[in-house]
């Protein structure tokens, strides 16, 4: 069973150049829907099954996180060339110097004895899925064709990019709170 979630989670890993491939090169839009939700549904499955079966561990604790930043990132860079949006291609700047400032924490933190600093939190929960639904939203809209949606997803990828920086934010606070090196 640990094959399993841990194959779930790296299913993310695998579905992110697909979905680049799909948005940028075949235009394929309805293929993108499908495994953009394949994707989403085994951000969920992993953890619950994980949770439900108790085989949490410390690969798929370090994993599942880095599955969702390359799966938002490609994604969201595909729709950045796509859409020839540079407005989408700052909020994933935004977004990318926050993922890669955290994992700078995390690594500090974890030789300093101080992973607690930066351990999951639910507002970053939040944020992976405020995200999610953003590029869902681009992704319908391109599938539709509806530049609403398009529209309406500019003003959720904002929404996320805030708490992105937000969660970005705590975790640093949490990281200096306490001294590094001690006298």
């Amino acid at each position: 069973m640990q094959y399993l979630i841990n194959f779930v989670t790296l299913s993310r890993v695998l579905f992110a150049p697909l979905i680049f491939l799909c948005i940028t090169e075949l235009e394929s839009f309805g293929m993108t829907i499908f495994l953009f939700l394949l994707a989403s549904i085994s951000d969920f499955l992993d953890g619950f099954l994980a949770r439900k079966y108790n085989l949490v561990s410390e690969f798929g604790r370090i994993l599942d996180p880095i599955a969702d930043k390359i799966l938002i990132g490609f994604t969201l860079i595909a729709l950045t060339l796509y859409l020839d949006s540079f407005y989408i291609g700052m909020m994933t700047s935004f977004i990318l110097a926050r993922e890669f400032w955290v994992s700078a924490l995390r690594e500090l933190n974890a030789i300093q004895n101080n992973s607690h600093a930066t351990k999951v939190t639910f507002l970053a929960k939040i944020k992976t899925t405020t995200q999610f639904i953003a590029i869902a939203g681009y992704i319908f809209a391109l599938y539709l064709n509806l530049s609403l949606l398009v529209f309406v997803s500019n003003f959720i990828l904002f929404a996320a990019v805030l708490i992105t920086l937000m969660t970005g934010l705590e975790y640093t606070i949490n990281t200096f709170k306490t001294p590094f090196y001690k006298e």
